[in-house]
């Protein structure tokens, strides 16, 4: 089956959308949905009919992909959510790791100019070094979410556009290819759109594999937040207090940069006075208990990068923090 489809999807890569044959209808056993999907699929991107039809014949809608993302652990409150990952085991995890990896996690660090702490903590975020890749096929998923959720549909049929764009490109199997229950794939967790955009093949081996190739995979998580823009030697966030309790009002989990360093000073934010008042900045509070008790941060423009890899705070500051842990532990052994 795998060959199959492979040598299937490579040969349509050959074929000329404009001399795409006319439509022939696809099985019977295939859903409209997806009968219409694959329609747009041979005409936009010359893809073979009987291929894609045969795919999807096997595709399995999932429920449980779709209870799974009703619940992502970024809606937890943030005492609940750092015991995921601020850990002991993921800081001296990452040390390790850093050790088993040293020259390539350098040579990633210099090429794009990230810090070495951040790539390792993506690793050790997303996949606990490698060990938890995801369970799901990537297919499953991607048509469960596409087809059957709609508050994400058109995004998640967006990602399947791309997935069978990289297996047939990669020469990836679409059947065996497992990841997250959002279809993320191999360490750095990357959806088809960012493996497409951002893998590099750091290994020189002329293929991108984020699933077994260390050095691809640190090489492309260097290259995504070299591409979204990472400020090499500028800080990501800094711890703060209130030194008037009105400036609570704030704080905020917006993506985007709402104020700057002068404004939360001049609110009565008090943090590291080195910061130009210029920079653009927000002001995160995270519960740290359940009884309401909090910790305030002025978040920067590298902390916003960390966002673009996983679009909520609690991420980028879990990242954070748990890098400035990896570092710290390495630099003081």
């Amino acid at each position: 089956m795998r060959n199959k489809f492979i040598a299937m999807l490579a040969a349509s890569a050959l074929t000329s959308v404009a001399c795409a044959a006319p439509a022939e209808p696809v099985t019977s056993s295939i859903r409209a949905d997806y009968a219409s999907f694959i329609d747009e699929m041979v005409e936009k991107h010359g893809f073979e009919r009987d291929a894609l039809a045969e795919l999807f014949t096997g595709v399995e809608r999932r429920q449980d992909i779709i209870d799974a993302i009703t619940r992502p652990a970024e809606a937890l409150p943030w005492h609940r959510y750092r015991n995921i990952f601020l850990t002991e085991a993921r800081a001296s995890g990452g040390v390790t790791f850093w050790d088993a990896h040293a020259d390539t996690i350098e040579r990633a660090a210099r090429k794009f100019g990230v810090a070495p702490e951040i790539i390792v903590a993506i690793i050790g975020v997303e996949s606990n070094y490698g060990s938890i890749q995801g369970r799901y096929p990537v297919i499953d998923a991607l048509a469960t979410l596409g087809f059957d959720y709609a508050p994400r549909a058109r995004f998640f049929r967006s990602e399947l556009e791309h997935f069978l764009l990289l297996a047939r490109d990669e020469g990836l199997d679409p059947v065996a290819a497992k990841g997250s229950y959002a279809g993320a794939m191999g360490s750095p967790q990357f959806i088809a759109s960012s493996y497409r955009a951002y893998a590099v093949d750091f290994d020189e081996s002329g293929s991108r594999d984020l699933w077994g190739s260390w050095p691809d995979i640190i090489g492309s998580i260097a290259n995504y937040f070299h591409k979204h823009r990472w400020a090499p030697g500028e800080m990501v966030a800094v711890r703060a207090t209130l030194a008037d309790a009105d400036a609570a009002a704030l704080s905020t989990r917006s993506l985007d940069m709402q104020s700057t360093v002068g404004a939360l000073r001049a609110a009565g934010v008090d943090f590291d006075e080195s910061l130009t008042a210029d920079l653009p900045a927000n002001l995160l509070m995270l519960e740290t208990s359940p009884e309401g008790d909090a910790e305030y941060w002025v978040t920067l423009h590298n902390f916003f990068v960390i966002t673009r890899y996983n679009r909520s705070p609690l991420y980028s500051i879990a990242v954070y923090r748990l890098a400035q842990d990896i570092r710290q532990r390495r630099d003081a052994r």
